[in-house]
């Protein structure tokens, strides 16, 4: 990660930075990233998605970290859903993991992987999941930081276009081993 990038917690959620995460979620929809919207991509569905986020932030269903440029510009985030069963405590999922395309292979994702790994280690969560499509760069990301493939499922979610897409599901099992081997 470049020194210029800065991992925040957000403890809340503002106006300024709802308009900074719908600007990346837009950027990443209108890239053709399959993150649970579809084109055409608004302004207004993707500040109501932020309110929606804020909201559950308060509650304390999840962390939303961010990573903003020099400007203070917001150009990635991940969220860490804590909300898990009753039997489930030790686990959480992440969660929109994004990073505006003009900032792409620059670390930011990286970065913001192994926060979001260390604050979960922090709040005792020991196994972390997610999906991504198949195959494309989030992909190699996750198994590059260390995550294990559990398998595809095919005809999963759509492309923002309408075209059918498969997601890869990914976990990993967080000690202060498994996170040392990764954290450099």
């Amino acid at each position: 990660m470049p020194d210029s990038t800065h991992i925040r917690c957000l403890h809340e959620i503002n106006d300024r930075d709802i308009q900074g995460l719908s600007e990346v979620l837009i950027d990443c929809v209108e890239g053709g990233a399959s993150v649970s919207f579809m084109l055409p991509m608004s302004r207004a569905k993707a500040e109501a998605f932020w309110s929606s986020v804020s909201m559950s932030l308060a509650r304390g269903e999840r962390l939303v970290l961010t990573a903003e440029d020099t400007a203070g510009a917001i150009i990635g985030t991940v969220q860490v859903a804590w909300a898990q069963p009753e039997n489930q405590p030790h686990r959480a999922d992440i969660a929109k993991m994004l990073v505006h395309r003009r900032a792409r292979r620059r670390g930011v994702g990286a970065a913001l992987l192994r926060a979001a790994e260390r604050c979960a280690l922090r709040a005792g969560r020991t196994l972390l999941v997610l999906d991504t499509v198949s195959g494309g760069d989030a992909a190699r990301l996750y198994a590059a930081q260390g995550w294990q493939r559990c398998g595809e499922i095919p005809q999963y979610a759509l492309w923002p276009d309408g075209e059918l897409c498969s997601t890869t599901i990914f976990y990993k099992l967080l000690d202060d081993l498994s996170f040392a081997a990764t954290a450099g």
